[in-house]
């Protein structure tokens, strides 16, 4: 009789699925969304702090309710930083695990590749930190993108120079990587518009162990600031041979990534002091349940939590939302809860739009960060800052020498 009734509870969700287009997920207990992440990797500090946050939310989502009374099921896969492997592990989401929708999407060249099959598979997908600007420039329906794109990072930078530092010349050094060559391109822009020259723009291979040779040629011209789009080691390791050589510009610049996640400060040591960086978030900027998450993270934790971890920590709740709305769990009616989202999260407030040429893409501020005795403050624009912009900055007395 067991069987039997086991036999007949499956027919009869399936004879939903096919006559009404209810999906299994929506008759079963839990709602599957599939997390891209890289867990393990170079990395794997972007996906920890990530993967993290995730899992805070998704256990304070579920404690109140989950979806409608159905436990919100994360699982979260390792694309381990590379593309060919993002690609797997989201078929293997979309085919073998049967999510309902995607999330994740850190490193615009794994995002880039996962948002093509989610495309053409017509999975939703709701990215929180791959910033590539063709990831939403290309036209495709199925993907939304609930932070800025790089090229609208540094528009606080930008500010301040311009208030501020006001520069005569630059040099810029950037990852050959999707993120970095926009990332860089996009400051280009920036000092274009400010009349500030640019003495030296080079890429690099991420992974280096010596960044000598062109720390070197940027000694040579002098340049009045150092703009850097790394990821961790490579941010740190920059910053350490910088100090190493003594270059001494008016300013150095981080374009986000790896300068502002904690491990910064603790690789670069005291070669991190006194480096801003544009930011995305900071736990003191007036969104509701900011500070509050930040504690959380911090207490569970026990490590600092950054603009990263904000992003899915607030991805998943908007994840939920969009749930919670849908019609259906079915593809196109997730898209257009998608589509109808306007909330606010610890981020700040989501909702997509048509923004140039990026489509379905959340406007988003960015802000400038400088570590300041050991510890990652706001300091641009002056009306959210929690510490005052130090500048000028004497390198070599701040170093130790």
């Amino acid at each position: 009789m067991k069987s039997l009734r086991i036999m007949m509870a499956v027919l009869f969700s399936l004879t939903l699925f096919f006559a009404f287009g209810i999906s299994p997920s929506f008759a079963s207990h839990s709602v599957k969304v599939g997390i891209s992440l890289p867990v393990t990797g170079s990395l794997a500090k972007f996906g920890e702090i990530e993967k993290d946050a995730f899992r805070m939310a998704q256990k304070e989502i579920n404690a109140a309710g989950g979806i409608n009374g159905k436990k919100l099921d994360l699982i979260i896969e390792d694309n381990t930083g590379r593309p060919d492997v993002g690609r797997s592990v989201v078929e293997k989401l979309i085919t073998k695990d049967k999510v309902v929708m995607l999330g994740g999407g850190y490193s615009s060249s794994v995002t880039y590749a996962v948002a093509g099959v989610c495309q053409q598979e017509r999975m939703p997908f709701l990215v929180n930190t791959g910033s590539a600007d063709k990831i939403t420039s290309s036209g495709w329906k199925w993907i939304y993108r609930m932070n800025p794109s790089v090229s609208h990072y540094a528009d606080a930078v930008k500010s301040l120079l311009s208030k501020v530092v006001k520069p005569k010349t630059a040099a810029i050094l950037y990852e050959n990587s999707l993120f970095g060559t926009k990332g860089a391109k996009s400051f280009g822009k920036i000092c274009k518009s400010l009349g500030i020259k640019v003495v030296l723009k080079e890429g690099y291979e991420h992974g280096g162990i010596d960044y000598t040779p062109v720390l070197v040629k940027i000694k040579k011209l002098h340049p009045d600031v150092i703009y850097m789009v790394s990821y961790i080691m490579d941010a740190s390791l920059l910053m350490k041979q910088s100090r190493e050589l003594k270059l001494t510009p008016k300013m150095f610049i981080g374009g986000g990534a790896g300068f502002t996640l904690p491990e910064f400060k603790t690789n670069a040591g005291v070669a991190s002091d006194k480096v801003i960086s544009a930011t995305l978030w900071h736990q003191v900027l007036p969104f509701p349940g900011a500070m509050d998450f930040y504690k959380k993270f911090k207490a569970k934790y026990n490590k600092s939590v950054d603009y990263h971890g904000a992003e899915a920590y607030s991805a998943c709740y908007v994840i939920a939302d969009v749930l919670r709305r849908a019609k259906s769990f079915k593809n196109t009616d997730i898209l257009k809860s998608l589509a109808a989202t306007d909330m606010m999260t610890v981020f700040g407030p989501v909702k997509f739009t048509t923004w140039g040429k990026l489509k379905n893409q959340n406007i988003a501020a960015s802000y400038v960060v400088q570590w300041i005795d050991g510890k990652l403050e706001l300091v641009w624009p002056p009306k959210h800052a929690t510490k005052k912009f130090v500048y000028p900055v004497n390198w070599l007395k701040t170093w130790g020498y």
